[in-house]
């Protein structure tokens, strides 16, 4: 054969094009959405939880007048609202990717030639998702059976998409960060789900944020999940019960301040110390 041979023969085979990154990254989303859905036990559990506490906490409280003239449903109703975006994010993924990864999961798709960058794509489609179905379910109830009001202002829809978007970009880096100090999938949910349950009784989820002790509150302002309850109140509840906030007011530019600082770190830190396989691995 010769050498004009190979040259044309290689010049007529089409020219291999990997598929565009959009492409690569709508297919990835798209398996982890169906992988979601099939596992109902999970679905149903991830949606009817928040639900479920809601019904309890609101039928159990929700004729107790707090400070500010507000009903304390109309309260947890706005806390419950942020403790959704943090549980879909932080919590789903803090136990979700390491279970993955102890099964072999991740380091299979880490020898594959799609993205590593796809992977956490596709994640975060699921983490949308949920996050946008969990909020229309809290209003829908929330408007339906404890006297709820929706904003009538532009402005505060304004808040409530960016106070969504900050609060669940810091929390899904963050749960993606904090997989780093699992060790194994049987662990997740031991490590990761006291600490939700932790930050969701001393962030004004469960509780007049107002009426925690002082050193709680400390505590809960250096996580996000306090400042994204505060930022669901400003709003969901009067003007006038920003004067009961231990500040005195909505801290708006704060609340910014502090998603978007969580949001740096929880970058650097899944950046630095995400793994792809468990330690045993090598």
């Amino acid at each position: 054969m010769t050498a004009e041979t190979t040259t044309a023969g290689t010049a007529g085979r089409p020219e291999f094009r990997p598929p565009p990154l959009r492409s690569v990254y709508a297919t990835r989303a798209k398996v982890e959405l169906l992988s979601f859905v099939r596992e109902r036990e999970a679905m149903v559990f991830t949606f009817a939880f928040p639900i479920l506490l809601l019904v309890i906490f609101g039928s159990v409280f929700g004729r107790r007048q707090i400070e500010g003239g507000i009903s304390f449903a109309q309260y947890f109703v706005a806390g419950m609202i942020a403790a959704g975006l943090f549980g879909s994010s932080f919590q789903n993924l803090g136990i979700a990717i390491p279970i993955e990864r102890d099964s072999g999961a991740l380091k299979r798709l880490a020898g594959t030639p799609m993205p590593r960058s796809a992977y956490f794509a596709g994640k975060v489609a699921v983490v949308a998702v949920v996050a946008v179905v969990q909020n229309v379910l809290l209003l829908a109830i929330g408007v339906l059976f404890y006297d709820l009001e929706l904003p009538t202002s532009a402005d505060r829809w304004v808040t409530y998409l960016w106070v969504c978007l900050l609060g669940l970009t810091a929390c899904t880096l963050l749960g993606i960060a904090v997989t780093s100090l699992v060790k194994n999938g049987r662990s997740a949910p031991a490590i990761i789900s006291p600490i939700a349950i932790v930050l969701q009784f001393i962030s004004g989820v469960f509780f007049v944020f107002s009426e925690l002790p002082s050193w709680m509150q400390e505590i809960a302002a250096l996580f996000p999940l306090k400042w994204m309850t505060q930022g669901m109140r400003s709003v969901f509840l009067p003007d006038a019960y920003q004067m009961v906030e231990p500040a005195g007011s909505w801290e708006h530019g704060r609340i910014a301040l502090v998603l978007g600082l969580w949001c740096v770190i929880g970058l650097a830190v899944a950046v630095r110390t995400f793994r792809w396989r468990n330690k045993a691995d090598g």
